[in-house]
């Protein structure tokens, strides 16, 4: 059967369970890839820990750590709609990280000439990361005010849009941290479109925005580096390619199956950041093609379940949510991956849930908390989509329809049809819903059966 053709509820109802088959399979690739991502970690990192006088298990147990708060605020984020951030409580979130990048571009420290981090004493944050999901969330909000609420008019969804989300992605680029600013210039370009953004202005747009990224590359001496490492890394083997080019080594020693998990040689301090940037490069080694490859696999079923999240969201705030999360996992993936088998430059940032990195695990846990939250609070109530089964339209020479047990109310008098009623006799019979049978006539109906 079409589904046009279906009964309401009966679409409702598989809409509903398509949803929540989404979110199980959103949760189970993202629990997947998170304790895979603790087994690389500690693989990668356990030599360097261990020389550091840390212990081989220092890495992971602070990736650990803050993944069981990740996983603390996914199951937050299944109890309650997160479109209620959508309101005031968004508008401190943003203010919020507003000062945390301000003083991390006054006080942060510096590291390889960008100042991205925020040093609190007991913990080091980054601000660029946590920002992720709260300017997905303002652009979500916005573009749902002006594209579905028609809250806000084009001035002021303008001024809303540049101060919600250009300034703090500018904030960022400031610092500088040209592939967060260029991820999220990305995603919102996709929710953009999802919201319905003309084609040719969303064009016009991406070509702008690529411009603007290859004249950032190009612009100093560190990034043009990148560029032609990117084309040549053999160029400067010992010093700006030295590290992609320990990456190819990790990927040619490990084949088709792999050296096996803890059997890398790179990590012995040959590849720089083995358990940061290039832990897709350990994978490689270790797991050989068939590891990269389901790898991979995994990031598209974790797309395919968000993505059906996104399109079955019953409003455009969540739709935004769900797709502006789900391609901003994706895009960050994307960029790792092509960055270490070296067909784009790197930009340094981490594969999502297998880098080590307290910012990044909660960042992209929060990013799948918001998906996952969509998609619990979108699916129709079971009790109230079957109740509709229970209302039959009936005429009034059915006159045991009410016995049936699926359609104990019927409506009789003149039925439901265009007229709302009919004429009998001259008069007009509007239409009325009988209840069946009262106390009484059942009670009476009881007695004639038993033969009183």
């Amino acid at each position: 059967m079409a589904r046009a053709s279906q009964p309401r509820h009966v679409r409702e109802e598989a809409a509903g369970s398509t949803s929540a088959g989404a979110r199980v399979l959103l949760l189970l690739v993202s629990f997947a890839l998170t304790a895979f991502g603790l087994l690389m970690i500690y693989s990668a990192s356990s030599v360097s820990a261990a020389a550091s006088g840390a212990g081989s298990f220092a890495y992971v147990i602070r990736q650990l750590a803050l993944a069981v708060v990740g996983a603390g605020i996914v199951y937050v984020g299944l109890r309650i709609d997160c479109r209620k951030l959508l309101g005031p409580p968004l508008v401190l979130l943003w203010g919020g990280i507003i000062v945390l990048i301000l003083v991390t571009v006054v006080a942060g420290q510096t590291v390889k000439g960008a100042t991205r981090w925020l040093n609190l004493g007991f913990i080091s944050i980054q601000p660029s990361e946590l920002a992720k999901p709260v300017i997905i969330l303002a652009a979500a909000a916005i573009l749902a005010q002006y594209y579905e609420e028609r809250s806000i008019d084009s001035q002021r969804g303008i001024l809303l849009f540049l101060a919600g989300v250009a300034l703090p992605i500018g904030l960022i680029l400031f610092q500088p941290d040209k592939g967060t600013a260029i991820i999220l210039a990305v995603t919102i370009l996709a929710m953009l479109y999802l919201a319905g953004f003309p084609l040719a202005w969303l064009v016009g747009l991406g070509v702008l925005a690529l411009a603007f990224a290859a004249f950032l590359a190009l612009r100093d001496e560190y990034s043009r580096s990148r560029v032609m490492t990117m084309f040549n890394p053999w160029l400067d083997p010992y010093d700006s390619g030295y590290q992609l080019i320990q990456g190819f080594y990790a990927f040619g020693r490990g084949g088709i199956l792999g050296a096996g998990i803890g059997m890398s040689r790179q990590k012995y301090s040959y590849l720089p950041e083995a358990h940061n940037d290039f832990i897709f490069a350990i994978i490689g080694e270790e797991l050989g093609l068939v590891g990269t490859l389901a790898t991979i696999a995994a990031f598209v079923l974790l797309a395919y379940a968000g993505f059906k999240i996104c399109r079955d969201a019953p409003d455009m705030a969540g739709r935004l949510i769900a797709g502006g999360c789900t391609t901003l996992i994706i895009v960050q993936a994307l960029v790792n991956v092509m960055g270490v088998v070296g067909v784009m430059p790197m930009t340094g940032k981490p594969l999502p849930f297998l880098s080590y990195g307290g910012s990044s695990i909660l960042s992209v846990l929060v990013l799948v908390a918001l998906t996952a939250s969509v998609s619990a609070h979108s699916a129709p109530a079971p009790a109230a989509a079957s109740s509709r089964a229970y209302l039959r339209l009936s005429d009034e020479d059915d006159a045991d329809a009410w016995q049936a047990p699926a359609a104990p109310m019927r409506v009789v008098e003149g039925g439901l049809g265009r007229s709302g009623g009919s004429f009998s006799g001259g008069n007009f019979r509007p239409p009325r819903i009988d209840l069946g049978p009262s106390a009484a006539d059942r009670l009476r109906s009881g007695s004639r059966s038993s033969g009183r």
